[in-house]
């Protein structure tokens, strides 16, 4: 956890900004809840804690978690982002239910070969990717 704190720290002064108690509380927050979390589950996790941390301060911190390469926003095509941890974190991609909304991170090592190979095939060098595969669930899918 430390180590995520001093990059946020260091890419707050790069940015001229500190690192208040309330983005401190938000960062403890967010380095202690794994998932994909919405910024209004977020704003509840650190309202239990501290009542006068505010949803916009919230936000705000969430995109700069995001920025310092502390989370990731992800994008699930039901009209919420999410944050997900990125700092620390071994790459992965989603399998998300359409009906229930549920995710799954996977990681496949044939995948991530055949990603390289198509760039390579179009001349790109590949910095980051990202892959949703939309469908349904296995439990969504017995209850039809």
């Amino acid at each position: 956890m430390q180590k995520a704190r001093d990059v946020f720290e260091k890419f707050l002064s790069h940015k001229a900004l500190r690192l208040t108690p309330q983005r401190s509380l938000i960062l403890e927050t967010f380095l202690k809840n794994e998932g994909h979390l919405t910024t209004e589950e977020f704003y509840g996790l650190v309202k239990k804690r501290d009542s006068r941390v505010g949803y916009t301060t919230v936000y705000r911190t969430l995109k700069l978690l995001s920025e310092s390469g502390i989370a990731r926003e992800v994008d699930f095509g039901d009209g919420f982002l999410r944050y997900e941890h990125e700092f620390g974190h071994d790459h992965h991609d989603h399998l998300i239910c359409e009906r229930c909304k549920r995710s799954v991170e996977v990681l496949d090592p044939d995948i991530e070969v055949l990603q390289e190979k198509l760039a390579r095939k179009h001349g790109f060098e590949v910095s980051k990717h990202r892959m949703d595969i939309f469908g349904v669930c296995s439990d969504c899918k017995s209850k039809e």
